[in-house]
Order: structure tokens, then sequence, then C-alpha cells
């Protein structure tokens, strides 16, 4: 695919996850191994069917009908029956369906697949303009049994909010800071679009960044959350290293092994437990003062090597699936607000005489 020289990036969407799965414990040692394999391709569309061939470097002909797009609404344990006879399945995935999709956790427990690395990310990412290499942290797909159990390696795709570079910066940057600022409110009910990133800033980037939108990005009049949203994003690798290089200090002063920031997720999931069960703002509230403190107290600990960088991709996505979910519930709880507020006086018990005094907190308006 080429480059488009008048193309400008305002906002990542999403990202695709390519994931290469066999059967059972089959372990799939490289792309090459598919060239004369029947492989089934689960995706939405068959442009990733071409995507796929094209991966695979396998010219139309009698070859390229091994790889075949799977039926619509089929699943792995049907795909890898021994009747379909698909020696493996080319998952496109969008980042932020997977992590939530259950499917994956309740096939692995009945032993069903095998996710497998694709060591040559690096290399196809060098040959493909567009294709990204990935790392996906331990127990992306299934937290028990844990898949994949250490970080593995994978390709994707990223989904660019593109304009033309003749756009006005005025112009761009507004679009880009009312996406960054809405984004909460603008993924769809699928999970497309539920983890939109700030566009890349970088020269080398597939499309560059509007010049809007990168001033935007930059601004130094953002808020710390803000701030740190896009760290995480544009600046993971350097955070890793500087991270990695206070972690080794610490523990060799003190002896005492830094947290990963992974065991962090385990309070943020709590904290996304509880949201259902906010009723008012004010507890919702309580809530994200928790989330916020939570951030804090990682940024803190990323910065004096108290906590290391193991796990900073779950954390990331933890934190940005319960701050939506907060978010999501914060505009039911304002839609609904009459609702609860005349449900909560009809539960409250009635005075019996003048001194009897109810006191009823009722959700606030926008």
């Amino acid at each position: 695919m080429p480059k488009c020289p008048r193309a400008r990036t305002l906002a990542i969407l999403d990202h695709d996850l390519v994931l290469l799965l066999g059967p059972g414990n089959k372990k799939i040692k490289s792309l090459a191994e598919l060239k004369k394999r029947r492989v089934a391709v689960l995706a939405e569309n068959d442009a990733s069917l071409a995507f796929v061939r094209n991966l695979l470097d396998i010219p139309d002909g009698p070859d390229a009908a091994r790889i075949q797009m799977a039926p619509q609404g089929a699943t792995l344990d049907k795909l890898f029956a021994p009747a379909n006879g698909f020696s493996a399945v080319i998952a496109v995935v969008h980042a932020s369906k997977a992590i939530r999709d259950k499917a994956y956790e309740q096939v692995a427990k009945r032993g069903g697949f095998t996710l497998n690395a694709i060591d040559e990310a690096k290399a196809l990412a060098r040959k493909f303009p567009g294709i990204s290499d990935e790392t996906l942290t331990a127990g992306t797909l299934s937290a028990s049994p844990e898949i994949p159990d250490d970080d593995l390696d994978t390709i994707g795709l990223e989904w660019l909010l593109v304009a033309q570079s003749k756009m006005s910066a005025t112009t761009a940057g507004d679009i880009a800071r009312i996406v960054y600022e809405n984004k909460s409110a603008l993924g769809l009910d699928n999970g497309f679009a539920t983890h939109i990133e700030p566009a890349s800033v970088e020269k080398d980037a597939y499309v560059m960044a509007h010049q809007g939108a990168a001033d935007y990005i930059n601004d130094d009049t953002k808020s710390f959350m803000d701030k740190y949203s896009d760290m995480m994003y544009l600046g993971a690798a350097a955070l890793s290293v500087i991270g990695s290089i206070f972690a080794a200090i610490y523990a060799k002063i003190t002896r005492i092994a830094p947290e990963k920031a992974s065991e962090l997720s385990t309070a943020i999931l709590d904290i996304g437990e509880r949201i259902e069960h906010a009723h008012s703002l004010d507890q919702l509230e309580c809530l994200q003062d928790e989330l916020e403190s939570i951030l804090r107290g990682a940024v803190i600990g990323l910065r004096d090597g108290t906590i290391s960088t193991d796990g900073l991709d779950t954390f990331k996505l933890g934190y940005e699936f319960v701050r939506d979910e907060i978010g999501m519930r914060r505009d039911y709880l304002k839609r609904h607000a009459s609702e609860i507020e005349s449900a909560a006086r009809e539960s409250a018990p009635p005075p019996h005489d003048d001194s009897n005094v109810v006191v009823v907190k009722t959700a606030q308006s926008a």
C-alpha cells in the first residue's frame, strides 16, 4: 500500500491485531509453514483475506484457494474440527475487541488452540508499509489459562483518521481536540475505536501527523492526565527503558523486587466491578478519583523504580477500559437522572411526624 503524500493523520482510531492460531497444542514456527496448508482467515471482510495472502506471499492461482475466509459466525472450535481440515487460523481482530472477547478463554479451557508468535514481525513491518510490529502482553486473550503465557510478538494494522495536508492547522487541531477529548463517547458497541490514540508525531510515521494535530498533541497546556495518556502510547519505549533502569537500581539497593505494573491491574478491575453499583454522580466521581490515584501512583513508581514496566501494556489497557466505562456510566446517570430521583423518593420511608426529616441525595444534572 503506497503512501499518500497529501494525507495527514489526525488520530489513530484503533489497532487490528494479527493472531496466528494453531489447533490444540500445535506450534507454528513461521508463516512460511502455512504456504502449502489450508488456512482460515477469521476477519470482518474480504480485504483481510487479500492481506493474508499477500503476507504469505501467495499469488493468485490454485495455491491461493487454500487460504479461505472463515464462514460467517464460525468459531475456533468449528474451524479446528477434523472435518474442516484447517491447519491454522489467522484472526484479524480489533485490539479492544480481542481483549474483551471471552470466547478465546472458553476455547482455551478446552485446550482448543495455541497462540503462536510471529517472530518475523519486525522484518514484516519493514517490508510492508503500514504494518506495525506489536507485542501482546501475558494474559491478553485469556487470564485463566494465561494466553499468551509470556509477552509475544505479532503484527498489526492501524486504523487512521486522516485529512488532506492542505487542511488548515486550526481546523485540524480543533478536530483532533474534539476526538481526543471525547474518545470515551466515540467508541462503537462492537468495540471499534474504544482506544483512540493520538497520531504519531514521528517523522518516519507511515502517514505523518497533520501539523495542527501535532501542535495539539505537543501542547504544554494539556492536563496531566492527557499528557500521561499520550506518553503511554508515544513514549512507551522510552518509559520502558527509563523504568527498567530505575527498577534495577531500586532492586540493587533495597534487595526488594519492584512491583510489576500489571499487578496494579487488579485494583483497576476492582474499580471496574463497582461501576455498575454507582447510582449517583458523586459515587462515580469517587471511583474516578480512585482510578486517577492508581495512575498517579504508577507514574511515580515507574519514575523511582518501585514499579517495574512488566505488564505496562496490560495496565494501560485496564486503565483505559475502566476509564471509558466510568464515562459511559456517567452519561447513563445524566440521561436517567429524573428516573433515579423518582425511584429514590419512592424508596424513602414516609415521615411519621413533623420531627422526621428525610434527605435524599439525587443524581446531579449535567
